[in-house]
């Protein structure tokens, strides 16, 4: 039988310490108070005989951002894309240790990795809107997953709150393709939400964009947390100051043959640019290395 992943604690059915790395028993005790909607326990991930991180333990609060620093090659996104399954679709790689999602152990066999997606919703780097109009790009994943409301509501809820309503709202039969690169990136967030999902993966999806649409999407998350738990990867420090309320910094271990990454340490993003525990964390950040 399969699994259902429906936590009692999911609320979006359509409806200045640091913290230490701890392991997921004790991660609701961070600071005495909040809801952690991911706890994960020394998570490794490999591609065939490499090993891409390493023992990864952190918590993920509920309506947060949480962001992933690091430099390049240290197996940030690898860490995200563990959060709703999507390395499943890589042939040769292997994850070994505990994704808990409210409770549940997001790779026991008896998960559906379909609805893990569902619930888990992802943005990624480059904008990748469908080859369909603004309209079917929001309206087909409710509809493939059986949505019987009233689609046209739906899709002006979606674009709402990607705040992108009022820039397409008399051009929906319009392509999705001919939008400039922001307002496809907030057409994929659009995209992503129209299922209802709990949670919101990005990686780095401001990459591709100019500031102001940097901005723009920047300004978007801070107001999608009230409905959503973000986490983002990042390389912009200052986009990781100005929008997470956690961070966590991983580094990269590297040997003759090969590169793994691993959690230097995760706390409020406040105290992690202002005081780290660890040297390597404030070396990484004043731009001493990376």
């Amino acid at each position: 039988m399969t699994q259902e992943v429906q936590p009692s604690e999911v609320g979006n059915d359509r409806q200045a310490e640091t913290v230490a790395v701890v392991a997921p028993s004790n991660a609701a005790d961070l600071d005495g108070e909040g809801v952690n909607v991911f706890e994960v326990d020394q998570l490794d991930v490999f591609y065939g005989d490499f090993q891409a991180v390493r023992d990864i333990a952190l918590p993920i609060r509920k309506n947060e951002i949480t962001a992933f620093i690091g430099p390049s090659g240290c197996g940030k996104s690898t860490v995200l894309r563990c959060f709703n399954r999507m390395n499943d679709l890589i042939e040769i790689a292997r994850v070994q240790g505990t994704v808990s999602y409210h409770g549940i152990d997001l790779y026991s066999d008896d998960v559906d990795p379909v609805e893990v997606r569902r619930r888990i919703g992802m943005v990624f780097q480059k904008p990748n809107p469908f080859p369909k109009s603004i309209y079917e790009n929001v309206a087909f994943g409710p509809r493939i997953g059986g949505y019987n409301g009233n689609m046209d509501d739906l899709v002006e809820e979606a674009l709402v709150k990607a705040a992108l309503w009022d820039e397409v709202k008399d051009k929906l039969d319009e392509s999705g393709m001919a939008l400039s690169g922001g307002q496809q990136q907030r057409l994929c967030i659009a995209r992503a939400i129209a299922t209802s999902p709990d949670v919101v993966l990005m990686d780095e999806p401001c990459s591709a964009l100019d500031p102001i649409a940097t901005l723009r999407i920047e300004e978007l998350m801070l107001n999608l947390k009230n409905d959503y738990t973000i986490l983002i990867v990042t390389h912009n420090m200052q986009q990781a100051a100005r929008v997470s309320d956690r961070t966590a910094f991983f580094s990269v271990d590297v040997e003759a043959t090969q590169r793994t990454g691993y959690l230097v340490e995760m706390g409020t993003t406040t105290d992690m640019f202002t005081n780290p525990t660890e040297q390597q964390t404030e070396d990484y950040i004043t731009g001493r290395f990376g």
